[in-house]
């Protein structure tokens, strides 16, 4: 397998540090020519959301990431990635990826001095999670399953194989959020 990483802005050489571990290739987007390239999944690290999201157009990569996730190709996103893959974020009417039946809550927990880490459940199994300037999903659609809630806050949803968490996996040494990533990506292909 092979797990392309948008490398625009943000968390992205922590993801592909956690996949390293893991034994799974992985290789960076930075301009249309990287995202040519052949991929078994996609991950949307955390970071500015607004930031990665001008890189997109700009770069003439925000449609072709949409019709490959539209088309099936499994993605990951956290935080940032959470909140661009999200058909409608709360206040804000121009277009993201907007792939997931979602709408986020941005900055929900407040300003940087709001971040904080809990230990809770992700899919049934306790792990850590580190959130920083965090969102939460607001409201899921019919066809999104809920992973995990913090606080009566959901922060971790899947829909068919999009996966995104409001939390930094990638931050901690716990490979479970992207072993459950990679489940997604095995079954695509």
């Amino acid at each position: 397998m092979n797990i392309a990483v948008l490398a625009l802005q943000g968390a992205f050489a922590e993801h592909r540090q956690m996949l390293q571990r893991m034994g799974v290739d992985s290789f960076e987007v930075r301009q249309a020519s990287d995202w040519c390239r052949p991929k078994d999944g996609l991950i949307i690290p955390g970071g500015e959301s607004t930031v990665q999201l001008k890189l997109l157009r700009d770069l003439n990569l925000l449609e072709p990431v949409r019709e490959a996730i539209a088309g099936g190709l499994p993605v990951f996103g956290t935080c940032a990635g959470l909140i661009l893959l999200a058909k409608q974020v709360e206040g804000e009417a121009h277009m993201r990826i907007s792939t997931m039946d979602i709408v986020v809550r941005r900055n929900a927990y407040g300003r940087q001095s709001g971040s904080f880490f809990v230990k809770d459940r992700f899919a049934g199994k306790p792990i850590p999670m580190p959130f920083i300037r965090a969102p939460y999903i607001y409201k899921v659609g019919d066809g999104v399953e809920v992973l995990a809630e913090v606080g009566g806050k959901i922060v971790a949803a899947r829909e068919g194989s999009q996966l995104v968490t409001a939390f930094h996996p990638e931050l901690t040494s716990d490979t479970t959020v992207h072993s459950y990533f990679m489940q997604l990506v095995k079954r695509a292909l």
